[in-house]
């Protein structure tokens, strides 16, 4: 009988913990996030990365969860890119918008975007880039828009930020001057 008090009595306890687990232990569902990943205080990304909404240069707040459509624009050119804010690099990303950018051509495989600064990578996916991605390139700290990924596998070094529909005639009219990106919605 004592057994039998002892374990309903520790199920109780149990259930009265599961219970009161905080945001920051918790995703969306009350189930545990796995995203709670440290990341370099200084960088504007909090140890609940996965969770923090961004706040773009112009001041719009972005949720983690939405899509976010932005546009690279040269002249009369414009390619749109629809980023999925579920990574920590991502969200980096869209925090320097708006901004200026060099865009050149890179062997054949893709157009390379040069950053004013390296994204916060840490606790983003590597990932293995198909035709019409936006990568960010760790090493280089450049993004890269593929459009011939033939033979390119995963590296943890590629992080996926978004894609795009272009073809081949606009990406090259995005090469060799200053393009804007900007958050259209």
């Amino acid at each position: 009988m004592r057994r039998r008090v002892l374990t309903i009595g520790s199920l109780a306890a149990l259930l009265a913990l599961a219970g009161c687990t905080s945001a920051t232990e918790s995703g969306p569902t009350g189930t545990a996030s796995g995203t709670g990943t440290q990341l370099n205080q200084g960088q504007g990304v909090s140890s609940n990365a996965a969770l923090d909404p961004t706040t773009t240069a112009t001041g719009a707040t972005v949720s983690p969860a939405e899509k976010v459509l932005v546009r690279f624009t040269s002249g009369e050119t414009a390619v749109d890119v629809s980023i999925a804010a579920d990574n920590p690099t991502a969200r980096d990303f869209l925090s320097l918008l708006p901004l200026t950018i060099p865009v050149e051509e890179f062997a054949g495989k893709e157009k390379l975007g040069a950053l004013p600064r390296d994204l916060v990578t840490e606790g983003s996916p590597g990932s293995d880039p198909e035709d019409g991605d936006l990568i960010y390139f760790i090493p280089w700290g450049n993004l890269g828009f593929y459009y011939n990924a033939a033979g390119i596998g995963y590296s943890d070094q590629t992080i996926h930020l978004g894609t795009y529909n272009a073809t081949a005639a606009q990406l090259a009219q995005l090469e060799g001057g200053a393009i804007t990106v900007d958050i259209v919605r």
